[in-house]
């Protein structure tokens, strides 16, 4: 018997952002699919019109760009099995609906919303679970045809079965077992002519030849549902895996209070797609060895899905971000800087073509701040003073490092001794500097201190002396002589 080539989709619904956990998800099937050879589709899900946008659309391409997860057949690529739209395959719904019709597997249903109501309310009065009674499962086709023709509004059910059990061999949570008694003949045609999600999805995963659905362990209510579905239609029984959700430190269900929830909000944080693969890897998911850094090639030889937790992933913000400082420390500058060159060109910090003089300069600012960066916002909010000379100091500093009465002529001395700096690079600066704080008998911190407020205008930052170098002897020069000025002016008011 020849095997069956695996195909495994991923179908979100674009009635908001690609969530983290819709990412991981995502991952996890297209890692699948990677390892053995298979076929990763993406197919959306946007037969809720009401709810639907291009915008969602757009952004959830856009994430799966961004994170670099490629399908194999899906929107804008095609492929033998499309439309991969929902909305775009109502026919083809319509055709399976006749069909099951036909062949009596699916029937109308007349019950009003305040019959079903009524029946909830029973059902929980008594104790029971509620389900639909499947009142008109009893209808003849004679009944049917005539209740349609005087113009009722039905819905579509599928005939369940009412006996036995149904199995779902999971490949994560191995056998689950459900009672088909509790599987009620549920909606598969709602009565605007649209189908639900449980049938397109499964008419879907049918016609497209899925072989393998894996997803969130949250459906795994629904699998006994879409085992008979699947059944009625005649179709293979795909196999199941459904991956544990992620919840926040506290064990309740992840929002919005516990930080980003979406991949853009990821992306507009600074972290860079490399780091969120590679931290979805490790929601459910052990490498082996204590292996936390996985690049994405090793990340593909080392899946397996039998090694998914059954148990819930936490999520970690903390983890996540010693994940993006590592990959933002071993990028290439020429990376990073092409990352936040769209930032540094709005604030016009750079032009749109810098010669190779102005280029290089910019690429040695990424040098000296990427190994303090942990995400690309520290290298979009934190390199300003690069550009242009502080206009305030911090004020903790100046109490600290600006009140002695002899900064003023050290600071002045300072900018006069940057001229024997040559080359006028970190270790010559320091040279000089520390020749300097021999002579006048001084404590180290009493120079470095105030040289770094006076050209940053902050108390922090990378190491003073490769900072000096990236800003050149004049810009220094200018800043340290500015600085002893604002020093005399306030002085001068205190007098």
């Amino acid at each position: 018997m020849i095997e069956q080539r695996v195909r495994v989709r991923f179908a979100p619904s674009p009635t908001g952002a690609l969530h983290i956990g819709g990412a991981r998800t995502a991952y996890f099937n297209w890692l699948f699919a990677r390892k053995s050879g298979g076929t990763f589709v993406l197919r959306i899900d946007d037969t809720d019109t009401s709810r639907s946008s291009e915008a969602s659309y757009q952004q959830i391409i856009d994430s799966f760009r961004w994170l670099g997860l490629s399908w194999d057949e899906g929107p804008e690529i095609g492929g033998e099995f499309g439309p991969y739209r929902q909305s775009e395959r109502l026919a083809l719904y319509r055709e399976e609906l006749q069909r099951l019709l036909a062949e009596d597997k699916v029937y109308p249903c007349f019950c009003t919303q305040e019959q079903l109501l009524a029946e909830r309310e029973k059902a929980q009065k008594d104790g029971r679970t509620p389900h639909y009674s499947g009142h008109c499962r009893q209808l003849t086709r004679e009944q049917q045809e005539y209740e349609l023709a005087a113009g009722k509004t039905a819905v579509y059910r599928l005939r369940a079965p009412k006996s036995g059990s149904t199995v779902v061999s999971d490949m994560i949570r191995g056998e689950v077992v459900f009672n088909n008694e509790e599987i009620d003949d549920f909606i598969v045609w709602k009565a605007d002519g649209t189908p639900t999600y449980h049938f397109a999805s499964c008419v879907d995963d049918y016609k497209m030849g899925i072989t393998h659905i894996i997803r969130a362990d949250e459906h795994l209510s629904n699998t006994p549902r879409h085992i008979a579905m699947f059944q009625a239609l005649g179709a293979p029984i795909p196999q199941f895996a459904h991956i544990p959700m992620i919840l926040a430190p506290d064990r309740s269900k992840l929002s919005k209070r516990h930080g980003a929830t979406s991949v853009d909000e990821y992306r507009m944080a600074g972290i860079l797609p490399e780091a969120l693969i590679n931290y979805l890897l490790l929601l459910g998911f052990s490498p082996g060895e204590d292996k936390e850094l996985v690049e994405v090639e090793q990340a593909i030889e080392l899946f397996d899905l039998r090694k998914v937790t059954k148990h819930a992933a936490i999520y970690d913000v903390k983890k996540l971000a010693w994940v993006n400082s590592h990959y933002i420390h071993s990028a290439s500058p020429d990376y990073l800087l092409a990352l936040v060159w769209e930032a540094w060109l709005g604030r016009h910090w750079t032009i749109a073509n810098p010669n190779r003089e102005q280029l290089a300069w910019l690429r040695s600012v990424i040098v000296v701040m990427q190994e303090r960066s942990h995400n690309l916002q520290d290298l979009q909010d934190g390199v300003a003073y690069y550009f242009s000379a502080p206009m305030q100091y911090d004020v903790k500093g100046v109490r600290k490092h600006f009140t002695a009465p002899s900064t003023q002529e050290h600071l002045r001395r300072t900018a006069d001794i940057l001229q024997d700096a040559v080359p006028f690079t970190a270790h010559t600066i320091e040279r000089v500097f520390r020749r300097f704080i021999a002579q006048q008998g001084l404590k180290g911190g009493e120079l470095i201190h105030p040289t770094r407020l006076s050209l940053s205008g902050l108390t922090t930052g990378p190491g003073l002396f490769d900072m000096m170098a990236v800003l050149g002897r004049v810009e220094c020069r200018q800043r340290l002589l500015a600085a002893a000025d604002w020093i005399g002016q306030q002085v001068e008011l205190k007098v």
